[in-house]
Order: C-alpha cells, then structure tokens, then sequence
C-alpha cells in the first residue's frame, strides 16, 4: 500500500467520523441511503485494516511513517473503497448543498410572513386612512357648566364598574367560547389585555382574543392575534396552535401562500407535532393547495 493511498485511507475514516452526525439529521430516503453506505464503508475500511494488521508483521518492525502492507488481493478492495469514498464525497457536498438552500428558504419564507403580517395589521388599522380632524368647539359656548347644574350631573354620573382580576376575566372568557358566546370571550379577552402588556395572563388572553375573532369571521384580524400570540411565547404552550390558527386565517383570507409558508414553519419548529395539530396541518394544507 503506498504512502498516498494510505493517507487517503486514513481521510476516509476521518470523513466518515464528519458526515455520520450531518446525514443521521437528514429525515429523507436520500439522507437514509447515504447513512447506510458510510455505515458499509466504515465496516470495509476496518476490515482492510484488521487485515493488513494480521498480515504486516509486528507493528513494532515499522519505521515512522510507515504502513503495514496489504494482503495478497488486497489491491482491489482498496481501489473500490477510494472510489466509494470520492463519490461518497460528492453526494455529502450535495447533501450539505441542499439543507443549507432549505433552511435559506425557511428564513426567507418567514421574512415574507412577517410582511404579510404586518402589511394586513396596517390595513386593518387603518382602512380609510386617516380620519378627518374634528371641528373645534364654537367659541361662544361655556367652557363649563352653570354652577346650578354641577350638583345634578354629580348625580347623574354612574359609579365606577369593578374591574375583574385577569385570571376571573379568562375563566369567564373561556367559558364564553365554549358556549360559542364569541363576544363575550373577546370582551373578556381585551379586558386582560387592556390591563396591561406585561400581565402574566396576556398571552393566554391574546390566544383567547385569537379564537374569539376567527370564531365571529373576522379572519384578518385572527390573522394577526394569531400571530401576535406566537410571537408572545413562540415556544408557549399555544404556539403550536397559534400557528395552525394564523394559517386557517390566512386561507379563509385567500392568503394560500403565506398559509404554506406558515405550516411549513410550523414543520420546522415542531417535527412531532400533537396528533390533533398534525390532522390540522393536513386539512388546512389540502385546503391551501400546498405541495
């Protein structure tokens, strides 16, 4: 065996130590066949070498640098096994090529979602444009009441309501989705949200809001609650729901793209996702016509 073919004998097996990790991530039959060839090169480059052991003499009767010879016959073996691995070279470039042009389609992808989102929460917030100032008040008009008069609008002023606390708010809110009461739950839902954006219960109250308006038809505006609620916790206890939600949305709005977009983010983040999402995921893309 000559000094060269060794040295590529020994890159070989420092190649297969590389690709091992690389292709054992790839979920595809390609990714599988290829594992399963390092896997075969790997046992026939240990078997050369247990061969030219057995057959080489003591290791000790080496100089520095040296190599064991191979056994009669072995000439072959070696050049199939450089020629698997060239090839099996290839195919890793290959490979590597292509994960990294998905995961820039994934980032893609979810920059153009983003715009979507937000170019569907600025018309929503802004259907008309900006609204015409108001007239300024007449200028012959008191600035005040008649102090006869301020005795009765006290009176007439009703009391302060009693606010609910965030997690009695959610109950009830809750409770009116499940009997199909879609206002309430959002009356309940923008209640904790209103409260205050650092409350503990505002993401369970932005989901909440979320279901609320697609359960009224108002699928723009889910679109962004649902979003907004991702956004909020994207490893949340909703998120996965939050995703499958903003893409219905999107569908029911004719947004089939950003839909597909979405669940494949959705895929991205969450291979194994719950049984019922993974039904979801299915029926909503069906619907989008994604591929």
């Amino acid at each position: 065996m000559s000094e060269t073919t060794a040295m590529r004998l020994m890159v070989a097996l420092a190649l297969l130590a590389w690709v091992a990790p690389a292709a054992a991530q790839v979920e595809s039959r390609e990714g599988i066949a290829l594992q399963n060839q390092i896997l075969e090169l790997r046992r026939q480059v240990q078997t050369l070498q247990d061969q030219s052991n057995r057959g080489g003499g003591s290791p000790t009767n080496l100089g520095r640098g040296a190599y064991p010879p191979p056994p009669a016959g072995g000439g072959d073996l070696v050049t199939q096994l450089l020629s698997r691995v060239d090839a099996l070279e290839e195919q890793v470039r290959q490979l590597r090529g292509r994960i990294d042009e998905t995961q820039n389609d994934v980032q893609r992808q979810g920059a153009d979602l983003g715009k979507r989102i937000d170019d569907m929460a600025f018309q929503t917030q802004n259907p008309r444009g900006l609204a015409p100032r108001a007239a300024p008040a007449p200028s012959n008009l008191p600035l005040t009441p008649p102090p006869s008069s301020l005795g009765a609008a006290a009176s007439q002023q009703p009391a302060t309501p009693v606010r609910r606390t965030p997690e009695l708010a959610l109950q009830e809110g809750n409770a009116a989705l499940a009997r199909r009461d879609y206002t309430g739950a959002e009356q309940a839902a923008r209640e904790v949200l209103t409260s205050g954006r650092t409350s503990p219960r505002a993401y369970d109250a932005q989901f909440l809001l979320a279901q609320a308006l697609i359960g009224q038809r108002q699928f723009s505006q889910a679109a962004i609650a649902y979003d907004d609620a991702y956004n909020r916790a994207r490893k949340g206890t909703h998120a996965q729901d939050a995703l499958l939600g903003l893409a219905n949305s999107l569908v029911a709005i004719n947004e089939k793209k950003a839909a597909c977009d979405t669940l494949q983010k959705l895929h991205a983040e969450y291979p194994s996702p719950r049984p019922d999402i993974r039904e979801g995921m299915s029926a909503s893309g069906q619907r989008a016509g994604c591929r």
